[in-house]
């Protein structure tokens, strides 16, 4: 087997000697070519060559769920097929890794490496389910490039948090559980929007949804991990299925103190309800909209003001290594 292993060096859980014993260990079953990315969307680019190449039979990312993304979208940049495509098989090296998790990789790097070889040498391999977002047609964002997320994506409130969170590890701060929290907090008393919300979600022979403060799209459950505590926004939400999306019209004190308790007590049986709480589960495709620009995040990352974003599930969109 020919194999590309991506390495993101800024991962914050791994360090140099560390990344050196896994690519040795990787390299003892595969036939191994490991670069080690230079600069943001290098990832990406890695993907699209491995896609384009007849000879990789398996990308390897060792990062983040930031990196995890960029290789897939680099991948799947003429669309998925799985069939042909080479697979995908993750290193967790983040500080959260929701991705590698939600498939039952170990969150240590070292233990996550051992289990890809054993499935590698006993053949264990998924096929999975994927979100794609778009520039919805007859708006001002429609020219925005399509882009896939893995396990979330946000319009509004969480993907505010995201980017001030950016603002502060460009700064130098490390990507902390403490630190998102100090940013959410800092994000709810600045939200303009939290009391009246922007956001409609419309859907094909449904009526539409109004004045939500926060929407929240899942691929897969949890929806983020606070430590080893996982967190479930959409308890059915599914690599197997469409997409769920937990939506919020109300963000009150009273409000917020009730939410960030039964998320924090969720379970896969029970995430968040309410009569400010809409779930919505299997969606395979959406429309958000606001009547302001809000700030969008998928998988972590924050990609900007946006006023429509168009999802689509998209099943059985990648193969995985597990």
């Amino acid at each position: 087997m020919r194999a590309l292993l991506v390495v993101n060096p800024a991962a914050t859980t791994t360090s140099a000697r560390t990344r050196d014993v896994l690519i040795h260990a990787l390299a003892s079953e595969m036939k191994l070519e490991a670069v080690t990315t230079e600069y943001r969307g290098h990832a990406r680019d890695l993907g699209r060559l491995a896609a384009q190449s007849d000879d990789i039979d398996l990308v390897v990312a060792l990062g983040g769920d930031g990196t995890v993304n960029e290789v897939v979208n680099g991948l799947l940049h003429a669309g998925p097929d799985p069939d042909h495509l080479p697979g995908l098989a993750v290193v967790p090296g983040g500080s959260t890794n929701v991705f590698a998790r939600a498939l039952g990789l170990p969150n240590d790097p070292v233990e996550a490496t051992g289990a890809l070889l054993d499935a590698l040498r006993d053949g264990r391999e998924r096929t999975v389910g994927l979100g794609l977002t778009s520039g919805t047609p007859g708006t001002e964002d429609e020219a925005v490039p399509s882009r896939w997320f893995l396990f979330n994506a946000g319009l509004g409130f969480d993907a505010g948090v995201v980017g001030r969170v950016e603002q502060h590890r460009e700064q130098g701060k490390r990507s902390t559980h403490a630190l998102y929290v100090r940013q959410a907090m800092r994000q709810f008393f600045g939200d303009p929007h939290r009391r009246h919300g922007t956001i409609v979600l419309e859907r094909e022979g449904a009526e539409p949804v109004t004045d939500l403060v926060l929407s929240i799209v899942c691929n897969t459950a949890p929806w983020t991990y606070l430590g080893n505590r996982p967190v479930y926004a959409s308890p059915k939400a599914s690599f197997d299925t469409g997409l769920d999306v937990l939506g919020l019209s109300r963000l009150s004190t009273p409000a917020v103190a009730r939410y960030v308790t039964q998320l924090l007590l969720s379970s896969p049986e029970r995430g968040p309800q309410g009569r400010h709480a809409v779930s919505l589960h299997d969606l395979t495709r959406f429309t958000l909209h606001s009547k302001v620009p809000l700030p969008l995040q998928m998988d972590g990352d924050h990609l900007g003001l946006r006023t429509s974003v168009t999802f689509t599930g998209v099943r059985r969109a990648l193969r995985v290594i597990v």
